[in-house]
Protein backbone atom coordinates (compact mmCIF):
# COMPACT_ATOMS: atom_id res chain seq x y z
CA UNK A 1 0.00 0.00 0.00
CA UNK A 2 2.75 2.17 0.81
CA UNK A 3 5.75 0.48 -0.29
CA UNK A 4 6.29 0.81 -3.95
CA UNK A 5 8.26 -1.66 -5.83
CA UNK A 6 10.50 1.12 -7.30
CA UNK A 7 11.75 2.57 -3.72
CA UNK A 8 12.31 -0.86 -2.64
CA UNK A 9 14.62 -2.00 -5.51
CA UNK A 10 16.56 1.66 -5.04
CA UNK A 11 16.47 0.35 -1.46
CA UNK A 12 15.92 4.32 -0.54
CA UNK A 13 16.24 5.38 2.91
CA UNK A 14 12.42 5.41 4.41
CA UNK A 15 13.15 6.70 7.48
CA UNK A 16 16.37 8.47 9.85
CA UNK A 17 16.25 8.44 13.83
CA UNK A 18 18.04 10.68 15.98
CA UNK A 19 21.13 8.62 16.00
CA UNK A 20 21.90 8.87 13.03
CA UNK A 21 20.28 4.84 11.81
CA UNK A 22 18.63 4.00 8.61
CA UNK A 23 15.29 2.42 7.85
CA UNK A 24 14.98 1.65 4.21
CA UNK A 25 12.22 0.42 2.32
CA UNK A 26 13.44 -2.43 1.50
CA UNK A 27 14.10 -2.81 5.20
CA UNK A 28 10.52 -2.22 5.60
CA UNK A 29 9.54 -4.91 2.79
CA UNK A 30 11.39 -7.45 4.57
CA UNK A 31 9.86 -6.93 7.98
CA UNK A 32 6.51 -6.56 6.70
CA UNK A 33 7.02 -10.24 5.77
CA UNK A 34 7.59 -11.89 8.28
CA UNK A 35 5.55 -9.51 10.33
CA UNK A 36 2.77 -11.11 8.79
CA UNK A 37 3.75 -14.29 9.06
CA UNK A 38 3.89 -14.32 12.84
CA UNK A 39 0.29 -13.02 12.47
CA UNK A 40 -0.91 -14.95 9.80
CA UNK A 41 -4.28 -13.66 9.74
CA UNK A 42 -6.96 -10.15 8.83
CA UNK A 43 -6.90 -9.14 12.70
CA UNK A 44 -6.93 -6.41 15.43
CA UNK A 45 -3.48 -5.31 16.99
CA UNK A 46 -2.88 -2.21 19.72
CA UNK A 47 0.40 -0.51 18.79
CA UNK A 48 1.51 1.71 21.87
CA UNK A 49 3.32 4.00 19.71
CA UNK A 50 6.41 6.45 19.63
CA UNK A 51 8.45 8.00 16.64
CA UNK A 52 11.02 5.12 16.72
CA UNK A 53 11.78 2.59 14.09
CA UNK A 54 9.62 -0.02 15.49
CA UNK A 55 6.34 1.99 16.07
CA UNK A 56 6.41 2.80 12.28
CA UNK A 57 7.88 -0.34 11.02
CA UNK A 58 4.78 -2.27 13.09
CA UNK A 59 1.93 0.21 11.55
CA UNK A 60 3.21 0.00 7.55
CA UNK A 61 3.78 -3.82 8.08
CA UNK A 62 0.15 -3.92 9.60
CA UNK A 63 -1.51 -1.75 6.48
CA UNK A 64 0.74 -4.42 4.36
CA UNK A 65 -0.31 -6.93 5.22
CA UNK A 66 -4.65 -5.82 5.85
CA UNK A 67 -3.84 -6.18 10.21
CA UNK A 68 -6.04 -3.34 11.55
CA UNK A 69 -3.89 -1.00 13.83
CA UNK A 70 -5.08 0.99 16.48
CA UNK A 71 -2.39 3.69 17.19
CA UNK A 72 -2.15 4.67 21.06
CA UNK A 73 0.49 6.98 23.01
CA UNK A 74 2.65 4.33 24.28
CA UNK A 75 2.30 6.66 27.30
CA UNK A 76 -1.30 6.20 27.69
CA UNK A 77 -2.31 5.58 31.61
CA UNK A 78 -2.57 1.98 32.32
CA UNK A 79 -5.91 2.02 33.69
CA UNK A 80 -7.09 3.50 30.37
CA UNK A 81 -5.16 1.08 28.20
CA UNK A 82 -6.49 -1.79 30.16
CA UNK A 83 -10.20 -0.16 29.36
CA UNK A 84 -9.60 0.05 25.71
CA UNK A 85 -8.13 -3.55 25.62
CA UNK A 86 -11.34 -4.92 27.29
CA UNK A 87 -13.88 -3.28 25.01
CA UNK A 88 -12.06 -3.89 21.68
CA UNK A 89 -10.40 -7.30 22.40
CA UNK A 90 -7.30 -6.78 20.46
CA UNK A 91 -5.73 -10.18 19.34
CA UNK A 92 -1.95 -8.65 19.12
CA UNK A 93 0.03 -5.79 20.90
CA UNK A 94 3.26 -3.90 19.78
CA UNK A 95 5.27 -2.61 22.36
CA UNK A 96 8.00 -1.36 23.32
CA UNK A 97 10.70 -4.09 24.56
CA UNK A 98 10.64 -2.00 27.93
CA UNK A 99 6.76 -2.37 28.17
CA UNK A 100 6.99 -6.46 28.57
CA UNK A 101 6.60 -6.64 32.06
CA UNK A 102 3.81 -4.34 31.90
CA UNK A 103 1.99 -7.60 30.68
CA UNK A 104 0.96 -11.06 31.14
CA UNK A 105 0.64 -11.76 27.35
CA UNK A 106 2.69 -14.47 25.51
CA UNK A 107 6.01 -12.72 23.28
CA UNK A 108 5.60 -13.87 19.86
CA UNK A 109 8.24 -11.93 18.18
CA UNK A 110 10.70 -8.88 18.84
CA UNK A 111 12.46 -6.26 16.17
CA UNK A 112 13.39 -2.94 16.01
CA UNK A 113 13.35 -2.40 20.00
CA UNK A 114 9.09 -3.66 20.05
CA UNK A 115 7.68 -7.07 21.01
CA UNK A 116 4.95 -8.56 19.32
CA UNK A 117 2.41 -10.12 22.29
CA UNK A 118 -0.11 -11.97 22.20
CA UNK A 119 -3.63 -11.82 24.12
CA UNK A 120 -5.27 -14.82 22.91
CA UNK A 121 -8.28 -12.59 23.23
CA UNK A 122 -11.03 -12.83 20.29
CA UNK A 123 -10.56 -10.17 17.54
CA UNK A 124 -14.03 -8.36 16.84
CA UNK A 125 -15.41 -9.01 13.00
CA UNK A 126 -13.48 -6.30 10.86
CA UNK A 127 -15.23 -4.59 7.86
CA UNK A 128 -13.22 -5.33 4.56
CA UNK A 129 -12.38 -1.89 4.35
CA UNK A 130 -11.09 -0.57 7.71
CA UNK A 131 -7.45 0.27 7.86
CA UNK A 132 -6.61 1.98 10.81
CA UNK A 133 -8.20 3.59 13.82
CA UNK A 134 -7.29 6.74 15.43
CA UNK A 135 -8.04 7.35 19.26
CA UNK A 136 -10.60 10.86 19.28
CA UNK A 137 -8.97 10.87 23.15
CA UNK A 138 -5.47 10.94 23.89
CA UNK A 139 -6.32 11.84 27.57
CA UNK A 140 -9.41 10.99 28.74
CA UNK A 141 -9.33 7.27 27.86
CA UNK A 142 -12.37 7.26 25.90
CA UNK A 143 -13.33 4.01 23.69
CA UNK A 144 -14.41 6.23 20.88
CA UNK A 145 -12.71 5.74 18.14
CA UNK A 146 -11.88 6.99 13.92
CA UNK A 147 -12.50 4.35 11.37
CA UNK A 148 -10.26 4.77 8.18
CA UNK A 149 -10.61 3.19 5.08
CA UNK A 150 -8.00 2.13 2.81
CA UNK A 151 -9.27 4.77 0.24
CA UNK A 152 -9.09 7.33 3.01
CA UNK A 153 -5.25 7.03 3.80
CA UNK A 154 -4.27 6.72 -0.12
CA UNK A 155 -6.23 9.70 -0.52
CA UNK A 156 -4.80 11.93 2.32
CA UNK A 157 -1.48 11.05 0.41
CA UNK A 158 -2.04 11.67 -2.98
CA UNK A 159 -3.95 15.09 -1.73
CA UNK A 160 -0.55 15.62 0.53
CA UNK A 161 2.03 14.94 -2.29
CA UNK A 162 0.25 17.31 -4.62
CA UNK A 163 -0.33 20.40 -2.26
CA UNK A 164 3.00 20.02 -1.23
CA UNK A 165 5.02 18.83 -4.58
CA UNK A 166 6.42 15.68 -2.68
CA UNK A 167 9.52 14.95 -4.44
CA UNK A 168 11.77 11.32 -3.50
CA UNK A 169 14.41 14.12 -2.27
CA UNK A 170 12.63 15.44 0.28
CA UNK A 171 13.30 14.87 3.68
CA UNK A 172 10.33 15.28 6.23
CA UNK A 173 10.76 16.06 9.79
CA UNK A 174 8.22 13.72 11.85
CA UNK A 175 8.28 15.79 15.10
CA UNK A 176 4.70 15.77 15.86
CA UNK A 177 3.35 12.07 17.49
CA UNK A 178 2.18 9.26 15.37
CA UNK A 179 -0.36 8.55 16.95
CA UNK A 180 -1.94 12.13 16.43
CA UNK A 181 -3.67 12.75 12.90
CA UNK A 182 -1.67 15.32 11.94
CA UNK A 183 2.03 13.36 12.73
CA UNK A 184 0.43 10.27 11.11
CA UNK A 185 -0.02 12.48 7.64
CA UNK A 186 3.65 13.51 7.65
CA UNK A 187 4.88 9.79 7.66
CA UNK A 188 2.40 8.37 5.26
CA UNK A 189 2.36 11.10 2.67
CA UNK A 190 6.21 11.02 2.29
CA UNK A 191 6.34 7.40 2.19
CA UNK A 192 4.32 7.08 -0.26
CA UNK A 193 6.16 9.92 -2.70
CA UNK A 194 9.05 7.69 -1.81
CA UNK A 195 10.75 10.43 0.57
CA UNK A 196 12.83 10.50 3.76
CA UNK A 197 10.93 10.59 7.00
CA UNK A 198 13.04 12.41 9.80
CA UNK A 199 11.51 10.66 13.06
CA UNK A 200 12.50 12.38 16.13
CA UNK A 201 10.87 11.46 19.78
CA UNK A 202 11.52 14.39 22.02
CA UNK A 203 11.00 17.69 22.77
CA UNK A 204 11.61 20.96 20.53
CA UNK A 205 13.12 22.53 23.41
CA UNK A 206 16.07 19.94 22.92
CA UNK A 207 19.56 20.82 21.63
CA UNK A 208 19.57 17.69 19.78
CA UNK A 209 16.70 18.31 17.83
CA UNK A 210 17.98 21.31 16.41
CA UNK A 211 21.42 19.64 15.84
CA UNK A 212 18.87 16.47 14.01
CA UNK A 213 17.68 19.43 11.94
CA UNK A 214 20.40 20.70 10.45
CA UNK A 215 22.72 18.05 10.18
CA UNK A 216 19.78 15.92 8.32
CA UNK A 217 19.33 18.79 6.01
CA UNK A 218 15.34 18.79 6.56
CA UNK A 219 13.26 20.00 3.88
CA UNK A 220 10.05 20.21 5.53
CA UNK A 221 9.01 21.11 9.10
CA UNK A 222 5.36 20.56 10.33
CA UNK A 223 4.31 21.50 13.45
CA UNK A 224 0.68 22.43 15.63
CA UNK A 225 0.05 26.13 16.92
CA UNK A 226 1.92 25.50 20.08
CA UNK A 227 4.58 23.97 18.15
CA UNK A 228 5.01 27.55 16.27
CA UNK A 229 4.90 29.05 19.95
CA UNK A 230 7.80 27.24 21.25
CA UNK A 231 10.31 27.64 18.33
CA UNK A 232 9.17 31.60 18.29
CA UNK A 233 10.29 31.95 21.47
CA UNK A 234 13.53 30.44 20.28
CA UNK A 235 14.25 32.57 17.62
CA UNK A 236 13.47 30.19 14.77
CA UNK A 237 12.78 33.19 11.80
CA UNK A 238 16.30 34.37 12.98
CA UNK A 239 17.90 30.61 11.99
CA UNK A 240 20.34 29.74 8.67
CA UNK A 241 17.85 26.97 7.53
CA UNK A 242 18.92 26.71 3.52
CA UNK A 243 17.61 23.40 3.11
CA UNK A 244 14.10 23.91 4.68
CA UNK A 245 11.77 24.41 1.99
CA UNK A 246 8.59 24.12 3.64
CA UNK A 247 7.22 25.32 7.28
CA UNK A 248 3.19 23.59 7.32
CA UNK A 249 1.07 24.55 10.36
CA UNK A 250 -1.97 22.55 11.29
CA UNK A 251 -3.85 21.53 14.31
CA UNK A 252 -5.47 24.71 15.38
CA UNK A 253 -5.34 28.21 14.61
CA UNK A 254 -2.36 30.35 15.03
CA UNK A 255 -2.80 33.62 16.39
CA UNK A 256 -2.38 36.15 13.57
CA UNK A 257 0.95 37.40 15.15
CA UNK A 258 3.18 34.26 14.84
CA UNK A 259 1.01 33.64 11.85
CA UNK A 260 2.27 37.02 10.45
CA UNK A 261 5.76 36.61 11.70
CA UNK A 262 6.24 32.90 10.03
CA UNK A 263 4.54 34.25 6.48
CA UNK A 264 7.03 36.89 6.71
CA UNK A 265 9.79 34.62 7.51
CA UNK A 266 8.97 32.32 4.33
CA UNK A 267 8.83 35.24 1.99
CA UNK A 268 12.15 36.66 3.16
CA UNK A 269 14.20 33.43 2.95
CA UNK A 270 12.47 32.00 -0.13
CA UNK A 271 10.57 29.50 1.84
CA UNK A 272 7.09 28.44 1.91
CA UNK A 273 4.20 29.07 4.60
CA UNK A 274 1.72 26.53 4.37
CA UNK A 275 -1.15 26.88 6.47
CA UNK A 276 -3.40 23.40 6.30
CA UNK A 277 -7.09 22.38 8.33
CA UNK A 278 -8.02 19.22 9.12
CA UNK A 279 -9.35 16.94 11.79
CA UNK A 280 -8.77 12.92 12.56
CA UNK A 281 -12.23 12.25 10.83
CA UNK A 282 -10.66 13.91 7.95
CA UNK A 283 -7.66 11.91 7.53
CA UNK A 284 -5.89 14.68 8.82
CA UNK A 285 -6.63 17.43 5.85
CA UNK A 286 -8.61 19.00 4.47
CA UNK A 287 -7.96 22.16 3.28
CA UNK A 288 -4.66 24.04 2.53
CA UNK A 289 -3.87 28.07 2.34
CA UNK A 290 -1.42 28.49 -0.87
CA UNK A 291 2.07 30.04 0.53
CA UNK A 292 1.98 32.86 -2.13
CA UNK A 293 -1.78 34.29 0.07
CA UNK A 294 0.34 33.66 2.95
CA UNK A 295 0.98 37.11 3.70
CA UNK A 296 -2.63 38.65 2.13
CA UNK A 297 -4.87 36.19 4.38
CA UNK A 298 -3.53 36.00 7.45
CA UNK A 299 -5.71 33.42 9.98
CA UNK A 300 -7.22 31.65 7.31
CA UNK A 301 -7.15 27.94 6.67
CA UNK A 302 -7.75 28.47 2.49
CA UNK A 303 -9.73 25.82 0.64
CA UNK A 304 -10.48 22.65 0.48
CA UNK A 305 -7.36 20.22 -0.75
CA UNK A 306 -7.73 18.69 -4.35
CA UNK A 307 -10.42 16.25 -4.60
CA UNK A 308 -12.56 17.72 -1.89
CA UNK A 309 -14.98 20.32 -1.41
CA UNK A 310 -15.57 22.59 1.65
CA UNK A 311 -19.10 24.71 2.43
CA UNK A 312 -21.70 26.62 5.00
CA UNK A 313 -25.02 25.59 5.90
CA UNK A 314 -27.10 27.40 8.10
CA UNK A 315 -29.10 25.94 11.23
CA UNK A 316 -31.74 24.50 9.13
CA UNK A 317 -28.84 22.61 7.05
CA UNK A 318 -29.00 25.16 3.74
CA UNK A 319 -26.31 25.60 2.41
CA UNK A 320 -24.71 29.80 2.91
CA UNK A 321 -23.88 31.52 -0.06
CA UNK A 322 -23.38 34.95 0.56
CA UNK A 323 -19.73 36.23 1.85
CA UNK A 324 -19.06 36.93 5.26
CA UNK A 325 -22.02 34.76 7.34
CA UNK A 326 -21.06 32.39 9.61
CA UNK A 327 -22.43 28.99 9.62
CA UNK A 328 -20.96 25.39 10.48
CA UNK A 329 -18.57 24.28 7.90
CA UNK A 330 -19.01 21.15 6.11
CA UNK A 331 -16.18 19.29 4.29
CA UNK A 332 -16.86 16.09 1.38
CA UNK A 333 -14.23 14.20 -0.09
CA UNK A 334 -12.84 10.61 -0.54
CA UNK A 335 -10.34 11.17 2.79
CA UNK A 336 -13.70 11.22 4.80
CA UNK A 337 -13.99 8.73 7.28
CA UNK A 338 -16.22 6.05 7.67
CA UNK A 339 -17.68 6.74 11.26
CA UNK A 340 -16.91 6.32 15.08
CA UNK A 341 -16.65 3.33 16.96
CA UNK A 342 -17.46 2.58 20.45
CA UNK A 343 -17.29 -0.99 21.01
CA UNK A 344 -15.78 -3.39 19.11
CA UNK A 345 -18.75 -4.74 17.09
CA UNK A 346 -18.84 -1.35 15.83
CA UNK A 347 -15.72 -2.37 13.78
CA UNK A 348 -17.52 -4.34 11.66
CA UNK A 349 -19.59 -1.29 10.25
CA UNK A 350 -19.25 0.26 6.88
CA UNK A 351 -19.33 3.69 5.31
CA UNK A 352 -21.56 5.55 7.76
CA UNK A 353 -20.42 8.92 6.34
CA UNK A 354 -20.94 8.61 3.08
CA UNK A 355 -17.93 11.48 1.76
CA UNK A 356 -19.40 14.16 3.96
CA UNK A 357 -18.66 15.51 7.06
CA UNK A 358 -19.96 18.41 9.16
CA UNK A 359 -17.03 19.68 11.09
CA UNK A 360 -18.29 21.25 14.00
CA UNK A 361 -16.33 24.61 13.33
CA UNK A 362 -18.39 27.52 12.62
CA UNK A 363 -16.19 29.64 9.86
CA UNK A 364 -16.67 32.47 7.67
CA UNK A 365 -16.23 32.82 3.64
CA UNK A 366 -14.29 36.26 2.13
CA UNK A 367 -15.66 37.07 -1.12
CA UNK A 368 -12.88 35.54 -2.52
CA UNK A 369 -13.95 32.26 -1.61
CA UNK A 370 -11.41 31.88 1.72
CA UNK A 371 -12.27 30.36 4.74
CA UNK A 372 -11.39 31.21 8.62
CA UNK A 373 -12.79 29.31 11.74
CA UNK A 374 -14.47 31.24 14.07
CA UNK A 375 -15.55 29.08 16.95
CA UNK A 376 -16.60 25.54 17.66
CA UNK A 377 -20.85 24.63 17.93
CA UNK A 378 -19.74 23.03 21.29
CA UNK A 379 -17.59 26.21 22.13
CA UNK A 380 -20.35 28.26 23.02
CA UNK A 381 -22.95 29.63 26.24
CA UNK A 382 -25.91 31.23 26.64
CA UNK A 383 -25.70 33.56 29.69
CA UNK A 384 -28.90 35.36 30.56
CA UNK A 385 -30.02 34.94 27.00
CA UNK A 386 -26.74 36.13 25.54
CA UNK A 387 -25.04 33.57 22.95
CA UNK A 388 -21.35 33.70 23.68
CA UNK A 389 -18.32 32.42 21.63
CA UNK A 390 -15.81 30.97 24.23
CA UNK A 391 -13.15 30.42 21.20
CA UNK A 392 -13.64 34.09 20.25
CA UNK A 393 -13.46 35.37 23.44
CA UNK A 394 -10.39 33.93 24.25
CA UNK A 395 -8.66 35.54 21.16
CA UNK A 396 -9.93 38.69 22.49
CA UNK A 397 -8.05 38.35 25.94
CA UNK A 398 -4.82 37.14 24.45
CA UNK A 399 -4.91 40.04 21.68
CA UNK A 400 -5.81 42.63 24.19
CA UNK A 401 -3.86 41.83 27.34
CA UNK A 402 -0.94 40.00 25.88
CA UNK A 403 -1.49 36.49 28.33
CA UNK A 404 -2.71 33.06 27.92
CA UNK A 405 -6.65 32.31 28.30
CA UNK A 406 -8.88 29.58 28.61
CA UNK A 407 -12.71 30.41 28.84
CA UNK A 408 -15.02 27.55 29.79
CA UNK A 409 -17.79 27.11 31.97
CA UNK A 410 -22.09 26.15 31.39
CA UNK A 411 -25.41 28.06 31.12
CA UNK A 412 -25.17 28.87 34.82
CA UNK A 413 -21.64 30.71 34.92
CA UNK A 414 -18.61 31.54 32.65
CA UNK A 415 -15.09 30.89 34.07
CA UNK A 416 -12.19 32.62 32.43
CA UNK A 417 -8.58 31.89 33.84
CA UNK A 418 -5.66 33.92 32.96
CA UNK A 419 -2.17 33.97 33.65
CA UNK A 420 -1.33 36.84 35.39
CA UNK A 421 -2.84 37.75 38.54
CA UNK A 422 -2.26 41.40 38.53
CA UNK A 423 -4.59 41.76 35.79
CA UNK A 424 -8.18 39.54 36.91
CA UNK A 425 -10.21 42.68 37.24
CA UNK A 426 -9.33 44.57 34.47
CA UNK A 427 -10.27 41.08 32.27
CA UNK A 428 -13.64 41.45 34.24
CA UNK A 429 -14.03 44.72 33.05
CA UNK A 430 -12.97 44.07 29.51
CA UNK A 431 -15.43 41.57 29.18
CA UNK A 432 -18.52 43.09 30.80
CA UNK A 433 -18.00 45.94 27.67
CA UNK A 434 -17.41 43.54 25.14
CA UNK A 435 -20.45 40.81 26.32
CA UNK A 436 -22.77 43.14 27.72
CA UNK A 437 -22.86 40.53 30.34
CA UNK A 438 -23.67 41.43 33.74
CA UNK A 439 -20.34 40.59 35.98
CA UNK A 440 -22.81 37.35 37.77
CA UNK A 441 -22.74 35.65 34.83
CA UNK A 442 -18.75 35.28 35.08
CA UNK A 443 -15.59 35.11 36.89
CA UNK A 444 -12.36 35.32 36.26
CA UNK A 445 -9.60 33.39 37.43
CA UNK A 446 -6.02 32.79 37.90
CA UNK A 447 -3.62 30.22 36.51
CA UNK A 448 -0.46 29.45 36.41
CA UNK A 449 -0.44 27.10 33.57
CA UNK A 450 -3.07 26.82 30.66
CA UNK A 451 -3.34 22.80 30.33
CA UNK A 452 -2.32 21.02 27.08
CA UNK A 453 -2.65 17.75 25.93
CA UNK A 454 0.67 16.05 24.69
CA UNK A 455 0.20 17.18 21.32
CA UNK A 456 -0.28 21.08 22.80
CA UNK A 457 -3.95 21.64 22.48
CA UNK A 458 -5.88 22.99 25.38
CA UNK A 459 -7.57 20.56 27.99
CA UNK A 460 -10.58 21.84 28.80
CA UNK A 461 -11.53 19.20 31.16
CA UNK A 462 -8.89 20.66 33.29
CA UNK A 463 -11.29 21.65 36.49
Amino acid sequence: MLLKAEFIEKNTSAFIDVDGNLLTYKDLFEFSKVFAQKINKRTLIFILSENTFGAVAGYIASLENKIVPLLLNCATEKQLRENLIVVYQPEFLWVPEHMTSSFDYEVVFKAYGYVLLKTNLQSPVLHDSLSLLLPTSGSTGSPKLVRHSYTNIEENAKNVGQVFEIKETDRALALLPMYYTMGLSVITSYLAAGATVLLFNGSLTDAVFWKFLKEQKATVFTGVPYSFEIISKLRFTRMELPDLKIISQGGGKLSPTVFNEFAEYAERTGKKFIATYGQTEGTARMAYLPPELAKTKIGSIGKAIPNGKLFLIDDHGNEILDSEVAGEMVYSGPNVTLGYANIGDDLQKGDERNGVLPTGDIAVKDKDGFFYIVGRISRFLKLYGVRIGLDELEHLIVQNFGVEAVCTGDDEKMKIYVTNKDILEEVASFVIHKTSLYHQAFEVRYISTIPRNDVGKISYNFE
